[in-house]
């Protein structure tokens, strides 16, 4: 079953989703206009930046192959704006995302920025052209990816500046120190890492201090379990890209039976699965629909009991 036919099923049919702690109930109207979700659980990013905990990833409002102008400009505006009427609060996006067109459109939909919205940039990756990304991590290129950033958002400070990948070509020192100088320059307020191991970010919190890392992550996928739980272990924010499986999606009959029986779909379970994985699980699923966006954030509704989640665990194992 598609996304796009099991909302429209879940809609038709006033199937429920009962959030985590809270007597709220999607029905058949309220799922489509969701409002702010109580149930999505707040994440101190450093100890003092509060971010709900089911954000957005602004990759996909680009064009196709995250290259270029979206063909629907309008939309990528009206996906970004919902996502903030939905109570998200957290906006990932990079330099690499266009290049640049997601940190534009980000500036277009939403500047001025609601006050207590964060957003969190990346640098370190370029894009010779469409399918291309080589890490360049030399500390002048940082540098300048910073005041371009900068520009593009409409900020002074950075609320959260990542690492997009470490370049094996450069000294990891060398590229965090350049990050570390904008930082004491009051232009990034925390520094974050990734695609990147528990040895990699003890050899970072040696330079500056770091507060999150963004490992690919998902229920299928868990190679980096190990930097989650290093994450967990020093409080460290893990922001999982590829949440629901990226373009191939999460293909697991098993699956998808299961969420069919908890009246959600397989991506709302996906996510719900993230969110109480672990209390410093940070799930940024992008989408250029408004129709995804609002399913996405039901996820943070979902409520199972522990041994449904018990049965959940042991089909993805």
């Amino acid at each position: 079953m598609t996304r796009r036919k099991f909302l429209g099923t879940t809609l038709a049919s006033g199937a429920t989703l009962v959030a985590g702690g809270s007597s709220i109930i999607f029905t058949t109207n309220s799922l489509a206009v969701a409002t702010k979700a109580e149930s999505n659980s707040v994440f101190r990013l450093g100890g003092d930046l509060p971010v709900n905990r089911l954000g957005f990833g602004a990759m996909r409002i680009t064009g196709e192959g995250i290259w270029g102008w979206p063909a629907d400009r309008g939309n990528a505006l009206k996906v970004l704006r919902r996502a903030v009427e939905l109570g998200v609060n957290l906006i990932d996006t990079a330099d690499a995302y266009g290049p640049e067109t997601s940190e534009l459109l980000i500036a277009e939909a939403l500047h001025p920025y609601p006050k207590d919205l964060v957003i969190a940039t990346k640098g370190g990756l370029t894009r010779p052209g469409p399918g291309q990304w080589v890490p360049n991590g030399r500390p002048e290129y940082l540098t300048q990816c910073v005041e371009k950033s900068l520009k593009r958002l409409r900020v002074e400070r950075i609320d959260l500046y990542q690492l997009h990948r470490v370049d094996p070509k450069v000294p990891m020192e060398e590229s965090l120190g350049a990050i570390k100088k904008m930082q004491e320059a009051g232009k990034i307020r925390h520094v974050g890492l990734s695609e990147v191991s528990p040895e990699d970010i003890d050899r970072a919190r040696k330079v500056l201090p770091i507060v999150s890392t963004q490992n690919q992550y998902n229920i299928s996928n868990r190679r980096w379990e190990n930097t989650l739980v290093y994450c967990e272990k020093e409080g460290l924010g893990f922001m999982p890209w590829s949440p629901i499986g990226g373009n191939r999606g999460l293909k697991d009959n098993a699956l998808e039976a299961a969420a069919r029986d908890y009246q959600a779909s397989v991506v709302q379970l996906a996510l719900a699965w993230l969110l109480r994985r672990s209390p410093v699980m940070l799930p940024i699923p992008g989408t250029s629909s408004i129709a995804h966006l609002e399913e996405n954030m039901a996820a943070a509704k979902l409520k199972l009991t522990a041994e449904d989640w018990k049965r959940v665990d042991a089909l993805t194992s």
